[in-house]
């Protein structure tokens, strides 16, 4: 890609996010939204409530955390080394909710893969899934407005993340149906 476009597409993100980066509250929340994504911690307890039962849930919920875990880890290990990306240069603190900081390069945004990896990959209902995307977007901008990462770390994050989400959701489907991810049911239908 070109390293060109990519410097056009960090600075307006950057002057987008400058707005929000000096305000402590906006701060604070994408402190909180960083740190539960941390080490995969709210997918944990996401799939834990999704196999409280025991059965197909269960196994399934264990699965697509599993193999969402496996394979972010090794694939953002992998890019990162060969990319070599430096991180941004200004690491903001202005909020009270330390996080920890980033000890590897700077391409892929490693939250954001294991994010949208997770929550394409774990859900079982559209909505589901709606709501997880929703979540893994909110992780990425977080990781951009505390200066940890560019814009484009975490559009490549959310895109290599997305592919191992699907393909681990066709994986499971294999294994637990083709019925791993279904609609929620419209209030019509409960009328018939």
């Amino acid at each position: 890609m070109n390293t060109d476009l990519l410097t056009v597409v960090d600075t307006r993100a950057d002057a987008l996010f400058d707005r929000y980066r000096n305000r402590p509250a906006v701060h604070t929340v994408a402190a909180v939204l960083s740190n539960v994504a941390d080490y995969g911690a709210v997918w944990v307890v996401l799939a834990g409530g999704m196999g409280r039962r025991s059965g197909p849930a269960r196994q399934r919920a264990a699965r697509a955390l599993a193999l969402s875990g496996a394979l972010s880890f090794t694939v953002n290990k992998a890019v990162k080394a060969v990319v070599q990306r430096q991180r941004p240069e200004t690491e903001l603190q202005v909020g009270t909710v330390p996080v920890r900081a980033p000890s590897s390069s700077s391409f892929p945004s490693g939250h954001t893969l294991a994010a949208f990896s997770t929550a394409v990959m774990l859900p079982t209902s559209r909505a589901g899934t709606a709501s997880c995307v929703t979540f893994a977007s909110a992780v990425a901008g977080s990781r951009v407005l505390l200066g940890h990462h560019h814009a484009t770390d975490v559009l490549g994050g959310a895109a290599i993340g997305t592919v191992l989400g699907l393909v681990g959701r066709r994986l499971l489907a294999r294994r637990f149906g083709s019925g791993a991810v279904r609609s929620v049911p419209s209030a019509r239908a409960g009328t018939r």
